[in-house]
């Protein structure tokens, strides 16, 4: 087999190879025996139909068989002679097909891993981020977690709403005389306070008695989901028939326990500081390592292939939709329009390619690698994070794929640190 290679750009070579005629004829050769094996035509016992008469009636089905193992046998062998990174299946030419006593060629353009030689990361600019957590920190938390908490109970020794009760109301709407679709329902729970209806607010209903009613005007939105009401204004009558309060639980050791996070207050308050030290540390990694790619590319400019770029934003969006899934939203009924969302990710993810390249040509020359240990120490660590038995965790990056990926994201982590070594902060 002759190969030649022309580098048509950093990033982009093609391969003219040419397969010698005795490689295409042993293949021919087996296309027929195995087809041969399985044809029954009249006049002729299965696996007796003589070649000639097959490639009469098959041959053009039977040669493009052949011409696409040829292509992607002999490609696979080029590249990896010629040690071609090629990051993206080829794109292959063949204007000749097969020709009698005359070797197949073909032309494979493919886009190529660009050699990157990273220069001037040393005293990259940093500035370090604040972690620490006070105690308002911690309070504030300890809030949130209070109000999540919160239950409704029936008011009691009054029945006219005040700000801030949640009532239970039945209410009918209409725009210019008409219903509309959600226009009517029954025992709703509203809150009285500032805000939009369409949240469930309507601080109007202050003053109103239990089982009075209350008529009010109200502007939908102009992007409102309901088509029929966009941008239209409502008449609502809301008929109170309960108040509730909401009743916030005591900041004390009975509350810690019903978080199911602690046994007392005490406990609770470390475990809180801990996790939002934990997130802050993990945030100022984030935004470290941000800056640190951001001046990396600013100090060394390549071309990326297009192929490694569209297989990042497919990483982004596939990451973005398990997050809404988890959060209980359906991507389906979201109407999302995912060319304009491949267009928003893109320059974030020729970005991450960029530095995933600099990243790694900065550990190659530094000698910097994931060991053994390396790997070892952080599968204890996701063991602890995840509250998993480590035979669980070692179970599920047993694969050579799983471990191959968690050592270059080790390989990664210690080369940021590395840099962070290096770098010149403010």
């Amino acid at each position: 087999m002759k190969v030649q290679i022309e580098e048509l750009s950093p990033i982009e070579k093609k391969l003219s190879i040419e397969v010698e005629h005795s490689r295409v004829t042993e293949e021919l050769t087996r296309a027929y025996n195995a087809l041969g094996k399985q044809v029954k035509l009249p006049g002729f016992r299965q696996g007796k139909v003589p070649r000639r008469i097959l490639e009469q009636r098959y041959r053009e089905q039977v040669e493009d068989e052949v011409i696409q193992r040829v292509v992607q046998s002999a490609w696979l062998e080029a590249a990896r002679e010629h040690k071609v990174e090629a990051v993206a299946p080829p794109q292959v030419t063949n204007n000749s097909g097969l020709k009698a006593d005359a070797p197949f060629t073909f032309e494979a353009r493919v886009e190529v891993k660009p050699k990157v030689e990273a220069k001037d990361y040393q005293g990259l600019p940093l500035t370090r981020s604040d972690t620490k957590v006070e105690d308002k920190d911690v309070d504030d938390r300890l809030t949130q977690l209070r109000e999540s908490m919160a239950r409704l109970e029936p008011v009691e020794g009054r029945d006219t709403a005040q700000m801030g009760d949640f009532a239970t109301v039945d209410y009918v709407a209409t725009v210019d005389g008409k219903d509309f679709p959600g226009s009517k329902a029954d025992d709703v729970t509203v809150e009285l306070a500032a805000g939009e209806l369409v949240e469930s607010n309507v601080a109007a209903l202050e003053g109103t008695k239990v089982g009075e009613s209350k008529e009010l005007d109200y502007g939908f939105p102009a992007d409102y989901r309901v088509e029929d009401v966009k941008g239209k204004t409502a008449r609502f009558k809301f008929t109170v028939k309960g108040l509730k309060k909401k009743v916030v639980p005591e900041l004390n050791d009975d509350f810690a326990k019903e978080t199911g996070e602690a046994q007392s207050l005490e406990e609770l308050r470390g475990k809180i500081r801990s996790d939002l030290e934990q997130g802050k540390r993990n945030k100022a990694q984030g935004e470290e390592r941000d800056a640190l790619l951001k001046a990396l590319i600013e100090r060394n400019t390549f071309e990326v292939p297009k192929s490694m770029v569209e297989r990042t934003i497919d990483n982004m969006l596939e990451n973005r939709l398990r997050a809404m899934a988890r959060m209980g939203m359906d991507p389906r009924q979201l109407n999302l329009d995912f060319a304009r969302l491949r267009e928003d990710l893109r320059e974030e993810a020729t970005k991450e390619v960029k530095g995933a390249l600099l990243i790694e040509a900065i550990a190659q020359k530094e000698n910097i690698q994931a060991s053994d240990e390396d790997v070892e120490k952080k599968l204890e660590e996701l063991a602890k994070e995840a509250k998993q038995d480590i035979a669980v965790v070692r179970k599920y990056f047993k694969g050579p794929e799983e471990r191959q990926g968690l050592s270059l994201r080790l390989r990664e982590e210690k080369t940021i640190e590395f840099l962070k070594g290096q770098a010149k902060y403010s």
